[in-house]
């Protein structure tokens, strides 16, 4: 098989590829490349280069900075800023509350937040998960209780990924504990992190990183104007962002770059005086992971070709189980090349390991979230097993 892009996509391509490696600041893109944490002002200072261009929210209603692009350029814009090493727009603003807003906000909240939203003006948070509720998120148990024109909110989230860095959290509360279905009676709330009774405390990760957060809502008054859509109605606007979350969720130029790099190792890393890309077992699992990184870009390529009407084709669910396998297949490879250096994570600048493989083994660590997050992979093979297969 053969593809081949259009010369109107080519230079769409090449029009993406010149800015992101041009106009995002080299630091920045040093910082990704080299798979350390990047900062609050890092991502601040990426979007806004991104809006200022027109590149932060392509996919929004265009009154509010969208472009109208297809399915193919929206894939091609979201692949070239991972082969450039740049930070997508922050998922929890661009893909996540900012088209809620757009799509079931009052003119008032469209007014108020989808500008500063898109401009990282305001960092948002996501209060989905709770400790008894992650995958069977339906049975999230946080209440918001109506209070003359202010809803009191009580209760816990969990997972709250960089929330120690947010503004605002957007929040599933249950506001009709009667409902008959658990479904029902969930609400959509905006929730400034800086009221009062509000809590946040860290967690720190098997890798010693501090990514996520517990947070805790304790008599917590929102005024009332901050319900999104319709009361009890939340339940819906949360499968629209689901759905919005899983485009472009397989990571096919972050996987293509860091196997890039995993070759690049093997080349310098010697094993009884020979490199150890010329190990032909090595060399036989890197040829693998190419073919099927290549099969899953071609399925990616299928899946925007037959997307319409702004929803994701049912094959989204094949790109986020086999994207996220083979994105820890890929870091699972790179701890290997490593071997013994491996487990120098510790090891301080001054450290005679590379970089690269002292930040193997976190990496690796890290990214055994990737099947848990967007909807867990078993959730996605019962997607497939009903939409797809039929069964």
């Amino acid at each position: 098989m053969r593809l081949q892009l259009s010369p109107e996509t080519a230079a769409f391509r090449e029009e993406m590829r010149t800015f992101f490696t041009t106009q995002v600041p080299q630091e920045i893109r040093d910082t990704v490349a080299a798979r350390r944490h990047l900062t609050r002002d890092q991502y601040v200072e990426t979007q806004r280069v991104l809006n200022a261009a027109g590149l932060a929210v392509p996919h929004w209603p265009r009154e509010w900075g969208g472009r109208g692009w297809t399915p193919l350029q929206r894939h091609i814009w979201h692949e070239e800023m991972q082969l450039a090493c740049v930070p997508p727009p922050l998922a929890f603003n661009v893909s996540m509350v900012g088209p809620v807003i757009a799509a079931f906000g009052s003119q008032e909240q469209k007014e108020r937040f989808l500008p500063p939203t898109a401009n990282l003006d305001i960092w948002w948070c996501q209060g989905f998960s709770e400790p008894d509720a992650g995958s069977d998120l339906a049975s999230l148990r946080t209440s918001a209780v109506r209070d003359g024109g202010d809803w009191v909110v009580n209760g816990q989230k969990t997972w709250t990924t960089l929330g120690q860095y947010a503004d605002w959290i957007f929040c599933l509360v249950r506001t009709d504990p009667t409902a008959e279905k658990k479904q029902r009676g969930i609400s959509f709330l905006l929730v400034p992190m800086d009221a009062p009774g509000v809590t946040l405390r860290p967690i720190e990760l098997i890798d010693g990183g501090h990514e996520v957060n517990e947070v805790f809502f304790e008599d917590v008054r929102v005024p009332a104007e901050n319900l999104v859509g319709e009361e009890n109605r939340g339940w819906d606007y949360a499968k629209f962002l689901l759905g919005n979350e899983r485009v472009g969720v397989a990571p096919v130029g972050y996987t293509k770059r860091l196997l890039a790099q995993a070759k690049r190792h093997a080349a310098e890393v010697e094993v009884d005086g020979e490199p150890l890309a010329r190990d032909p077992l090595l060399a036989a699992r890197i040829a693998e992971l190419e073919n099927e990184l290549l099969a899953l870009e071609l399925t990616a390529l299928r899946v925007v070709a037959h997307s319409a009407d702004g929803k994701p084709h049912p094959a989204s669910s094949v790109l986020k189980l086999r994207g996220t396998e083979l994105q820890q297949a890929a870091t699972e490879l790179v701890v290997d090349i490593a071997g013994p250096l491996a487990v120098a994570s510790g090891a301080g600048e001054g450290s005679e390991v590379p970089e690269w493989a002292r930040v193997a083994t976190p990496s690796y660590l890290n990214y055994r979230k990737a099947s848990i997050y967007g909807g867990s992979n078993e959730v996605q093979r019962t997607i497939i097993a009903g939409s797809i297969l039929g069964l």
